[in-house]
């Protein structure tokens, strides 16, 4: 081993893991000059090859992490070729070639192992890692999260804020379609799993800001999803300590029609019991998804996209400890609880779309789909509670416990929350090639029908002296002054309402490319716009529009090093959806305005080659100015808007990411972000806003061990500066500006391949038939870091001080994860 291996070893603690596949797949359609399916097609590349069946399908499986060029032959058609082209590790790659009878050349492609060097600048990041690397909620968003940039530390969500932005400011789709997340989640525990089903992705785009006009109206990011389209059968299922979950993959024989469905369980469990709050956890979250596509030629394709989620939480807490303070002066707060929690999340989605090619440089698609979500949420839990100081002495058979009393009471919660929204939506989108540019426009109308019902309260109760609001009509001087006036709830929230809003979206852009002498400049320009009418049950009918005009440029120029400059500006607004409506009393205002923002982006892309491999570096810095902005409060993974829309705001900051082969036929990288973001609440001057995350450090490795190649490893680690939060209710921010410990934390995976797409095994072994078998270790939480998301605010009876403590997350957890596929 040489030492610069021995010396990561070293650093990052490693075990080792093997390369992942050593191969992709390159398939598609060959079609004649009149587009008529072309048979016998030779293809070949690196010296693999196959031919076209009837209906012109082939399916090519080639080496990954090569240069390639994949030549196309027929007996009366020119020959093409497709030159320069790399994938990534069981990477599909989508070719499909018109071969005509006159010369054709095609330019020359590349996909690098990451990236899409795109004019946009959005990532393509590869679904394998996603779905390889170790989380508390593995996945898509658990590969975001080691992004620069992106704003996370609850690993109980899958909730993520970006460069600023809170989680209601990143659009979702998923092939093509947009998709929402519940909306009365409190607690990253409640949540189970994303909409995103990682073992169905084939490709995952993703922009932290500066998008194109093609993108929705949201503040912050774009993470784009498309599905896999199924080239033969394939049976894939999964299994842990954290739940299960199932993929099947099948085609019909005459290749038209074809189906991906994954089903998913999980129980949190195992994550759960590690808190330091002892419970009896009842969970149900399972979902089920499914793509159905039937080709009825190549130029009129049908699609399905169905989806159905159920998150049912159950919880009765017992008890809990938090030791905290100091060396000098530890303290502890013990609580006891009655009662229980009763959450559930039901939603349901259907889509159906269609595509069409009326000609090679046209391409149509119409799709509706309906979201309908029913979430409840009900609780009454009693916490009776003690502070006070604890025994040190190590000789005490009370080590630990609590020693004298410095504040008792307790404290009520209830809840009684329903909310049903539904959502239909009608969309076209369009695309137009001539010569080198693209003309992209598209047309969406939805309709959303909300009706809400939330009623919650909290009273308090501290050494036997009811506590009352702290607000200026509610005094309340005990013992001094007897106390006659009626209890009021500490903090209560009680409204009824149905809302009912009506949007028109529309985008035109225009994409091309220009040659300046040997540089190549491209240029996208578009415009977006959103008319939206809010109207319902007790509330002013209201209507409003937003116009968002975006550029992106990108120049290569012509050096002998491989580097790509952007810049990417426009304007970016964010029309209110239900709870941004809602206000802090749970009244709608109707005139809430959309939040806008200004983007200014530029960027740097660095390809090259060390120890002769890949990598690249990708670098940029932004500023962010954003105006009528809507306040708002974070606990947990819930938000809370104020409504008024009396603020401005703005974030800077600048990002940078260095990925490659650090090891031979890996990929791995590292991560830094600093960022800024700052807020003036009607002309009362600038605070740090509750996502103000000033450094971020990530790092996600892999390696193997050469002499064992079937041993893998997959090690993340994540260091971040601590947010604004935990202040008590009703606090004002310009009072109280108080931050939460910095988040740090290392997920480490190993595992051993029996069987891949690599191995042979002779006819008659009892695993011939499996394509895939692994066995991991995960542990969660390497170090055991002690990571916060709030804190609970206790009064001292003799001080009369609120003592802040924190709620910590998840302690170390060792899983053990089963993979297979057929």
């Amino acid at each position: 081993m040489n030492p610069f291996r021995l010396l990561l070893f070293s650093l990052f603690f490693c075990f080792a893991c093997t390369l992942s596949g050593q191969t992709a797949t390159i398939t598609g359609i060959v079609l004649g000059q009149e587009n008529q399916p072309l048979s016998n097609v030779n293809i070949m590349a690196g010296g693999r090859g196959t031919t076209t069946d009837l209906n012109g399908f082939y399916l090519l499986e080639v080496e990954s992490e090569v240069v390639l060029t994949v030549i196309f032959t027929h007996l009366g058609y020119e020959r093409i070729e497709l030159r320069d082209l790399i994938l990534t590790s069981n990477q599909v790659f989508a070719f499909n070639p018109v071969m005509k009878t006159n010369a054709i050349q095609i330019d020359s492609v590349e996909v690098t192992a990451s990236s899409t060097r795109a004019i946009s600048g959005i990532s393509n990041l590869s679904p394998e890692m996603a779905r390889q690397i170790p989380g508390a909620n593995a996945g898509v968003e658990n590969l975001l999260k080691l992004l620069p940039g992106v704003f996370a530390n609850n690993e109980l969500s899958t909730q993520y804020g970006v460069r600023g932005g809170n989680y209601d400011e990143n659009l979702v789709y998923v092939n093509g379609i947009e998709v929402y997340r519940p909306q009365l989640l409190r607690s990253g525990q409640q949540e189970g799993f994303s909409y995103v089903n990682p073992t169905m992705v084939e490709r995952l785009y993703f922009s932290p800001g500066g998008y194109q006009a093609r993108y929705g109206d949201k503040l912050s990011s774009v993470l784009d999803i498309s599905y896999k389209t199924p080239t033969r059968f394939a049976l894939q299922a999964e299994a842990s300590l954290l739940g299960l979950s199932t993929t099947l993959e099948t085609r019909s024989e005459d290749r038209k029609f074809s189906a991906l469905m994954g089903f998913r369980y999980r129980d949190n469990s195992l994550l759960v019991n590690s808190q330091e709050t002892r419970s009896t956890f009842n969970p149900l979250f399972t979902d089920l998804q499914g793509v159905l596509t039937y080709r009825f030629s190549s130029r009129f394709h049908l699609n399905f996209l169905g989806y159905l989620g159920l998150n049912r939480y159950r919880n009765r807490p017992v008890s809990r400890q938090t030791n905290f303070g100091t060396l000098a002066n530890p303290q502890a707060l013990q609580v006891f609880y009655l009662g229980r929690e009763e959450n559930s999340f039901a939603s349901g989605m259907g889509a159906i779309k269609a595509d069409l090619f009326p000609t090679e440089s046209l391409s149509l698609t119409f799709y509706s789909a309906i979201n309908h979500s029913v979430e409840e949420e009900y609780s009454d839990v009693i916490a009776q509670y003690e502070l006070g100081e604890i025994e040190t002495d190590l000789g005490s058979n009370s080590l630990g416990e609590i020693t004298s009393s410095r504040g008792i009471g307790s404290q009520y919660n209830r809840a009684r929350n329903d909310l049903d929204a539904l959502i239909l939506t009608l969309a076209h989108r369009g695309h137009l090639n001539k010569g080198s540019g693209q003309l992209s426009w598209g047309l969406k109308y939805t309709y959303e029908d909300v009706r809400d019902q939330i009623r919650e309260s909290e009273f308090i109760d501290s050494a036997g002296f009811f506590i009352r609001p702290p607000r200026e009509e509610f005094n309340n001087n005990q013992p001094e002054e007897p106390f006659t006036a009626p209890l009021v709830a500490y903090n209560a929230v009680s409204a009824r309402n149905f809302t009912q809003t009506n949007r028109i979206q529309g985008f035109i852009e225009y994409t091309d490319r220009l040659k300046a002498g040997k540089h190549l400049l491209n240029y996208s320009v578009g415009v977006r716009s959103h008319h939206w009418v809010l109207r319902g049950e007790g509330v002013e009918r209201k209507a409003q529009t937003a116009l968002s005009p975006r550029v992106q440029i990108s120049l290569r120029p012509d050096w002998e090093k491989d580097v790509i400059f952007r810049l990417s500006s426009g304007i970016y607004q964010q029309p209110p959806f239900y709870r941004e409506l809602r206000n802090s009393e749970g009244l709608i205002v109707s005139n809430v305005k959309a939040q806008k923002s200004a983007h200014l982006l530029l960027g740097a892309e660095h390809s090259f080659r060390i120890w002769d491999r890949p990598f690249n570096l990708q670098t940029e810095i932004y500023y962010k100015d954003l105006w009528d902005v809507n306040t708002y409060t974070l606990e947990d993974v819930r938000i809370r808007y104020v409504a008024n829309n009396d603020a401005e705001a703005y974030a800077y900051g600048a990002d940078l990411r260095l990925y490659g082969a650090f090891i031979s036929g890996t990929e791995s990288w590292i991560s830094l972000g600093f960022l800024k973001t700052m807020e003036n609440w009607d002309d009362r001057g600038f605070i740090s806003r509750p996502t103000d995350q000033r450094f971020k450090a990530a790092i996600l490795w892999q390696d193997y061990v050469p002499d064992l190649p079937q041993l893998r490893m997959y090690l993340n680690l994540v260091y971040s500066t601590g947010v604004p939060g935990g202040s008590p209710s009703y606090t004002d921010p310009y009072f109280f500006q108080n931050r939460l410990r910095d988040y740090k934390r290392a997920d480490l995976g190993i595992s051993h391949i029996f069987v891949d797409e690599n191995t042979f095994l002779k006819e008659g072994h009892w695993l011939k038939n499996c394509k895939e078998l692994q066995v991991g270790l995960e542990i969660f939480n390497l170090f055991n870091n002690q990571n916060s998301i709030t804190n609970t605010w206790v009064r001292d009876v003799d001080s009369k001080a609120e003592f802040a403590v924190p709620n910590f997350m998840t302690s170390r957890i060792l899983n053990v994860k089963l993979r297979m596929r057929f």
